[in-house]
């Protein structure tokens, strides 16, 4: 990593900085329309927030992305904390269906249709929506739904940049060779962290793992403990979008930390616990692009299940760590 990919890492961060503020004051202009209503109503409920984060992540296969989004209609005031936590746990389901995707595909992506429901080729196109909406239309609350989109593009690619800035790791031999070491179940985890928060993309960095996997290298002893890391490592997006943010949206971040930490925790004590006394035989097994998407698809199923009825406590928890301003 060179002098000018620091650069490019920099100039996405900023970027993805920009794109969230410009976001939020837009979303703050179009509050007092019809959006909070039907957010109200689309969360009114832990299964339909579960139902509508799980839907919006499966359609732009980005969780990264929702979670974003969750912060910025937070740090607007359209949303509150409690309504965001269970469509961050479907968030998290839905985000399994790029896995599954690569799985299918063989890993190459080169489907139009599949390419076209990724956030760095449907971008251009709400660019060009978001920008005709706010120099054509003379409704307000049209130009308010262009500048939120035109916000959301600059933020998705101050997110590609900053990916692209990190992009020549996926390609290093050494650094392959770093992923596929680590058996030990923290250092896997820790590992899995330490490349999804780089990439900033879960959805990525499994699909980085899938294509090791086709080497035939990594037994499912490595992998799955670099998958439960990956999903610690996707929360770095939602907290970098936050920086700029009010306490509110500071809380939505930490919330999806506690929900991938308070998962990873549970779930790895369990299983582990369990692997010691009946020694799993498919941890033996090598890992495939079938196994990895089926691993990462039930760690986000079952630590939902476990989770979704105490989204109250990880509420309290959240408002706990990061308290009301003394005024």
């Amino acid at each position: 990593m060179d002098i000018f990919s620091i650069l490019e890492l920099l100039g996405g961060l900023t970027l993805f900085l920009f794109g969230m503020n410009y976001m939020g004051d837009s979303l703050k202009k179009l509050s007092g329309s019809q959006l909070e209503s039907i957010l109200q109503r689309l969360t009114s409920n832990r299964f339909k927030g579960f139902l509508l984060g799980f839907l919006v992540t499966a359609m732009i296969q980005s969780s990264s992305a929702t979670t974003v989004m969750l912060v910025g209609f937070v740090n607007s005031g359209i949303m509150q904390l409690g309504q965001t936590i269970a469509v961050i746990m479907g968030a998290n389901i839905g985000t399994t269906v790029t896995a599954w995707l690569l799985s299918a595909s063989g890993i190459s992506g080169e489907l139009i249709w599949l390419k076209l429901l990724k956030p760095e080729y449907f971008s251009p196109i709400l660019a060009i929506v978001g920008i005709l909406f706010s120099t054509i239309s003379k409704q307000e609350k049209h130009k308010n739904i262009g500048s939120i989109l035109l916000g959301f593009v600059v933020l998705m690619f101050g997110m590609k940049a900053m990916s692209d800035a990190m992009s020549g790791l996926k390609d290093n031999e050494a650094f392959g060779r770093i992923l596929v070491m680590f058996e030990n179940p923290f250092l896997g985890i820790l590992c899995g962290t330490i490349l999804t928060a780089v990439i900033q993309s879960s959805s990525a960095s499994v699909g980085v793992l899938q294509a090791f996997s086709l080497t035939g290298a990594i037994p499912m002893s490595t992998a799955l403990p670099v998958i439960l890391g990956q999903n610690i490592g996707t929360t770095i997006t939602p907290v970098l979008s936050s920086l700029n943010g009010n306490r509110a949206s500071k809380r939505v971040a930490l919330a999806c930390v506690y929900v991938k930490i308070i998962g990873v925790l549970v779930i790895s004590v369990v299983f582990y616990s369990l692997h010691s006394y009946f020694d799993f035989p498919f941890l033996h097994a090598q890992a495939t692009v079938f196994s990895i998407a089926m691993v990462h698809t039930l760690f986000n199923v079952f630590s939902t299940i476990i989770l979704l009825p105490l989204c109250n406590l990880i509420e309290k928890l959240t408002i706990l760590t990061i308290p009301r301003e003394r005024g």
